[in-house]
């Protein structure tokens, strides 16, 4: 789990909003950044398959870590 946090910790708001963005049922494709989905991507946070990314297994362990912290940045 420390890993996880530690991920969690390294992201920056572009990579939040990626996540948050893929995680919802109809990832609305404008909250998708290139350059936060290239890392997420690097970090096997996201994969794509046929041309549509999905949150990983990892990608959804770090957004329940990070959860807290999201809440944080939306008040």
């Amino acid at each position: 789990m420390q890993h996880t946090t530690e991920i969690a910790d390294s992201l920056g708001p572009f990579e939040w909003e990626t996540l948050k963005a893929l995680m919802a049922p109809q990832p609305d494709r404008s909250r998708i950044h290139d350059a936060a989905l290239r890392h997420l991507l690097g970090a096997n946070l996201v994969t794509v398959e046929a041309d549509r990314p999905s949150v990983t297994a990892k990608g959804r362990q770090v957004v329940i870590c990070g959860s807290p912290k999201l809440w944080e940045s939306a008040a």
